[in-house]
């Protein structure tokens, strides 16, 4: 570790009160423009926590055919580095990654499983776990081997989402860590887990909004993060950053260059500081920031944040520090 590693590292500690129970008045969310393997692990150590127990590392392995994904070669060294284990669970909507069969094979194709361990948490079964803020959801349904696990890595791909308007560390943890029965609830609101029937528009005649449906994501995550007792850090790579996520097997080509990584232990900071960089970013040809602008506000996207700190995930405000200078 460099000099100017170690002192990062001081200062994050005394920033971020490493005390899983205190959270520090103003969330701090670190930044590196660089994105690298190295770079990966820099941040993470910046944040000042050493990982204890069974690490779980929660990625998308990427639908078949999406090219978008965040690399094996890319995650390697920090997932190495904790001793961490791939995590991920069965979609709800069809395609490469709905049965555990056919996911393994995507997993195998993308080329997770001859580097890491990777444990497909709902393929035996599924647990339903309590949900704080229970507007729409009455508990969170997840893959049953979340049990098996200490401390979370939450390693999101920040890009833009069909139905989310965009996807960060808060969907990372909601659909991405729900079982294909927990996505069906979260994306119906609480009205079915049947994953048929959530996207039977007949039977979602009355409902839900997409307000209802950001509200459950939201309150999904928060489930997730107090599950662990908060042992959980959250990074978003914004890399590679199409207006359609890595659930999409044909995803339109990125407008957008990549901008870096952030990292944070306050989820809600880290989405809203990724939002702000790219709403306020001075677009040029060939590197545009609208599409993904109008993804976002078409999805009324923003709103995942704002409900996110009304139920006390998090925070929107924060201090963000550039980890290059």
């Amino acid at each position: 570790m460099t000099k100017k590693t170690l002192m990062l590292v001081v200062m994050a500690c005394l920033l971020t009160a490493t005390s899983w129970a205190k959270k520090p008045a103003t969330p701090v969310v670190y930044f590196t423009k660089e994105i690298s393997p190295e770079a990966l692990v820099k941040i993470f150590e910046t944040l000042g926590v050493e990982p204890q127990g069974r690490v779980a590392v929660k990625i998308s392995t990427g639908e078949g055919g999406n090219t978008h994904y965040l690399k094996p070669t890319l995650i390697r060294n920090l997932v190495e580095k904790v001793n961490g284990t791939i995590v991920e669970c069965c979609t709800a909507y069809g395609g490469t990654r709905q049965d555990p069969q056919r996911h393994w094979q995507t997993i195998h194709e993308h080329g997770f499983d001859s580097i890491f361990a990777v444990d497909l948490m709902d393929e035996f079964g599924q647990i339903r776990i309590p949900v704080k803020d229970q507007k729409h959801l009455h508990y969170d349904i997840v893959g049953e081997h979340l049990a098996n696990y200490d401390f979370m890595i939450n390693l999101a791909h920040f890009k833009g989402h069909a139905m989310g308007g965009f996807g960060g560390v808060l969907k990372n943890a909601s659909i991405g860590v729900a079982s294909t029965a927990g996505k069906a609830y979260i994306h119906s609101a609480g009205k079915t887990d049947d994953a048929k029937l959530a996207w039977n528009k007949e039977y979602l005649a009355a409902g839900p909004t997409q307000d209802d449906f950001l509200e459950s994501m939201a309150a999904a995550a928060q489930a997730v993060h107090n599950y662990f007792g908060g042992k959980v850090v959250y990074i978003n790579v914004m890399n590679n950053m199409s207006v359609d996520c890595d659930c999409d097997g044909h995803p339109a080509k990125p407008e957008l260059q990549d901008m870096g990584i952030m990292a944070s232990l306050d989820p809600v900071a880290l989405d809203q500081a990724c939002l702000d960089k790219v709403f306020n970013y001075k677009g040029k040809p060939g590197d545009d920031n609208k599409p993904l602008i109008k993804r976002i506000n078409r999805q009324h996207g923003t709103y995942i944040t704002d409900y996110a700190e009304k139920i006390g995930l998090g925070k929107k405000t924060y201090t963000l520090v550039n980890i290059d200078k």
